[in-house]
């Protein structure tokens, strides 16, 4: 009796409790206060992941964020000053909070890339 006693609390300390990962989840909205709706994903998915794409000047200036549950993390980001598109994964229920996914359009960066160009070319003529 103690040793089957014994194998069963032996067994339930090593079974780990399966916990479904909750993520936020939107497609393709203009502001993070709309992607705060809650989905739980599916057994397989271990990652919340965050996509932000945006883009354009001053007034023309436009972002889409989506979020939700996966799988694999596709995680990266480019910034092109003009452009910029992210991709932010994280492994806790609604740690994808974040809109902006810490990538925006940087204008400092399009000015310096151009002034850069700009000197190359005028610097290899003279």
């Amino acid at each position: 009796m103690k040793a089957t006693f014994a194998a069963l609390i032996a067994v339930l300390l090593c079974v780990e409790r399966v916990s479904s990962l909750h993520c936020f989840h939107c497609d393709n909205e203009e502001r993070n206060i709309n992607c705060l709706n809650m989905k739980q994903c599916e057994a397989t998915d271990k990652y919340c992941v965050t996509k932000y794409l945006g883009g354009g000047f001053g007034e023309n200036r436009k972002q889409s964020i989506s979020k939700g549950c996966s799988a694999i993390c596709p995680q990266g980001g480019v910034d092109l000053g003009v452009v910029a598109f992210s991709v932010k994964c994280c492994e806790n229920s609604f740690c994808n909070i974040s809109g902006a996914a810490s990538v925006k359009s940087s204008f400092v960066m399009l000015a310096v890339g151009t002034l850069a160009s700009l000197l190359y070319i005028f610097g290899a003529k003279l």
